[in-house]
């Protein structure tokens, strides 16, 4: 299966740290998968995360999507952020516009699409997100639930082929994880790749196809969970409930 996204030995230290967050990480993702990245706070998973679509730049080490290296022009992020796509763990440092429908269409418009496509793009995100009915209000006065579910149909709006979630489903309750997963399901079957870091253990073991496991900088392992779980080195890294 050949390769979407591949991160090849990245080194990256935040400025005014004297600890590295990446320590030479790789990984490679395919499309149409379900990958849960896990791995202890500080292990480097957000960090990651934020090399995917050029919001961090490696010190050291090459970002690829479908072959070629991420440019850092304006032309080459825009084109890595049409296609990966990344929401993040806390939707208030996602939403910014006064209303939903304006939150959700800010990408759209910003690929230079018609009027025409952007209010399809926006319909589409907002009928698989179940939020079609909250395009008029203000995003100031929706709930943890509903802010979350507007920052996934914003990302989901450029139409990606992989999303990388940070650990959005916590703090939801059980109907609005229930309704995440179902939009995820959808789009794997749809030959999205959703990866999503995540300290839930049960998601990891139940739901992915791949687990990523994370330590100090590094990825130790990528493989299925039964794999990883049998593993009492690897279990040691991604959980003490586990041990």
């Amino acid at each position: 299966m050949s390769a979407l996204l591949e991160f090849d030995d990245l080194h990256y230290t935040f400025p005014g740290s004297a600890i590295p967050a990446l320590r030479g990480a790789s990984l490679s993702i395919a499309s149409g998968q379900r990958i849960a990245l896990l791995g202890r706070n500080g292990a480097g998973k957000s960090t990651l995360l934020l090399h995917a679509n050029g919001i961090l730049r490696p010190a050291a080490g090459q970002v690829r999507l479908d072959g070629a290296p991420l440019e850092y022009t304006r032309r080459g992020l825009l084109r890595v952020r049409r296609q990966v796509g990344l929401v993040f763990q806390n939707p208030d440092d996602q939403l910014f516009s006064a209303s939903v429908l304006q939150d959700i269409s800010f990408g759209p418009m910003n690929l230079g699409l018609s009027i025409a496509d952007v209010r399809r793009r926006v319909a589409e995100a907002a009928d698989l997100c179940g939020i079609s009915n909250l395009l008029d209000r203000p995003t100031h006065a929706l709930s943890g639930g509903q802010k979350s579910l507007v920052a996934l149909a914003g990302v989901l709006a450029m139409a990606p082929r992989i999303l990388l979630v940070d650990e959005t489903t916590s703090g939801l309750d059980p109907w609005m994880r229930h309704q995440i997963f179902a939009i995820f399901d959808r789009l794997v079957e749809q030959g999205v790749t959703v990866l999503l870091a995540t300290h839930d253990l049960t998601v990891a073991r139940q739901w992915v196809d791949t687990v990523v496991v994370m330590h100090e900088g590094r990825v130790v392992a990528s493989a299925p969970p039964v794999q990883v779980f049998a593993d009492p080195d690897l279990r040691a890294l991604v959980g003490p409930a586990l041990l």
